[in-house]
């Protein structure tokens, strides 16, 4: 079959899912050269069972609220492939959550979790319960109840959950207090718990510090560094927040945040102390960013979901970080960045660009990095907190950082000699899909099929 026609199938099957079928598409037009000098993955049937979950889980979850009322929300888990490791991916707590953004997360996770040299598989898996506005009993009631009907399907040898948005340190130790009186056991079942029972220093940090990392590699190519740049970072949550701070650790000036609201503009640069104020803000208080800008007495304007393109993306900067939600940076965003001489795009969030924004980024010689290659070092970091559960053992946080360190300098080389081998020379979305599906493609057809 050629490109049209695997895109045909996939789509016969999972029409309704456009999520899912985005991110399907974006790795078959990379990989079609590997098919082509490996016809015996077209033989084995790679992509179409690669396509296919091994595994979707979906359940009710039924809680009571603080008024004793009775609520229902839908579970899932993706267990997407498992070739290469135990299932590893997050949950995700979310009104927009869906099967078809879970496939689409955990296809992604497979290449993701297959470049950090880590052994996992990829998975994923949430809810559409929304933590905004409930209360502590109420996050914890919910939170019980997922896990009621979720123990049934993972275990540390199996499927290791972690969080992602919407879920932080506080739901992952209401479930896996909940998983472990289930089993009656304490095992390595989730990552991202807290420290002291299971968890690994520099995991909280790991997905913005990894960004960051990568962006330093790339940087580096071209004989130049983070150092001095002005940086754009969307989103506030996690993986925003410890990008700002690794940005500011390296010597760059971090000018945005954002959330479902809006942003603000700090062009004086955000501060270790303001991000601070910025951590307490959405950790703690669960405000919104517009107290930053009431606070520091910055820019901050509304973001209109229907608007054709977001104002963030065309403020003037040396590198942009989308750390949000999946297709955030469309075709006129990419323009107004490339309008404005930006040097390099490495996503924090999971397919924050869409493809026609990828391909005007890359067409006009920015650097971009995928985040199934940028963003790596969360699960990275989740795969040693398993390694440090399965050997009842606590590295220390520079022991951690230094892996973390070395994790992403590796995916960042994997990515180039994968590409320039198929032609591709410097393109890291090539390069990140050829060598995350080479490597599971050999796993499934040593393992045949199965």
């Amino acid at each position: 079959m050629n490109l049209h026609d695997y895109l045909n199938y996939v789509k016969q099957r999972n029409g309704h899912e456009p999520e899912f079928l985005q991110a399907v598409d974006e790795v078959l037009q990379s990989i079609m050269p590997v098919l082509d000098k490996n016809p015996e993955y077209r033989k084995l049937k790679i992509v179409e069972r690669i396509t296919e979950p091994e595994r979707l889980i979906s359940f009710r979850v039924s809680w009571l609220d603080d008024k004793g009322e009775v609520q229902v929300n839908r579970g899932y888990r993706v267990q997407m492939n498992s070739a290469i490791g135990p299932y590893k991916g997050g949950l995700r707590f979310h009104p927009s959550v869906t099967q078809s953004v879970l496939k689409f997360l955990a296809f992604e996770q497979i290449f993701k979790n297959a470049l950090t040299g880590v052994p996992m598989g990829g998975g994923k898996g949430g809810s559409d319960f929304d933590p905004k506005g409930k209360s502590e009993n109420e996050i914890m009631k919910f939170c019980q109840a997922f896990m009621g009907e979720l123990a049934r399907h993972i275990n540390h040898r199996l499927d290791v959950p972690a969080g992602d948005i919407g879920v932080g340190g506080r739901e992952i130790g209401y479930m896996f207090g909940t998983y472990k009186k289930i089993k009656n056991e304490f095992s390595g079942v989730l990552t991202g718990k807290g420290i002291g029972w299971g968890g690994s220093l520099i995991r909280t940090e790991a997905t913005g510090y990894g960004l960051v990392y990568f962006a330093e590699n790339m940087m580096q190519t071209q004989n130049d560094s983070i150092k001095g740049k002005t940086c754009l970072v969307s989103g506030s949550g996690n993986v925003a927040q410890y990008a700002i701070e690794k940005i500011l650790h390296l010597g760059g000036k971090p000018v945005t945040v954002s959330d479902s609201n809006g942003f603000i503009y700090d062009e004086e640069g955000i501060t270790l102390a303001k991000l601070e104020f910025i951590k307490d803000l959405k950790n703690n208080k669960r405000g919104r960013v517009k107290e930053y800008a009431d606070k520091y007495k910055c820019v901050y304007k509304d973001i209109d979901p229907k608007a054709d393109h977001n104002p963030l993306w065309a403020l003037k900067a040396d590198c942009a970080f989308p750390c949000a939600t999946q297709n955030e940076l469309n075709a006129k965003d990419a323009n107004n960045l490339v309008k404005n001489s930006v040097k390099l795009v490495a996503e924090g969030a999971n397919m924050p660009t869409t493809p026609d924004a990828i391909n005007i980024l890359i067409d006009n010689g920015v650097m971009y990095a995928p985040g199934k290659a940028s963003n790596a070092g969360g699960v990275a970091t989740s795969g040693l907190e398993m390694t440090q559960n399965y050997m009842g053992s606590n590295w220390t946080r520079e022991e951690v950082d230094a892996k973390l360190h070395n994790i992403m300098k590796n995916i960042h080389e994997t990515c180039l000699a994968a590409a320039k081998e198929y032609g591709k020379e410097d393109n890291y979305m090539v390069g990140a899909n050829i060598a995350g599906f080479v490597k599971v493609a050999r796993a499934m057809q040593a393992q045949g099929v199965i």
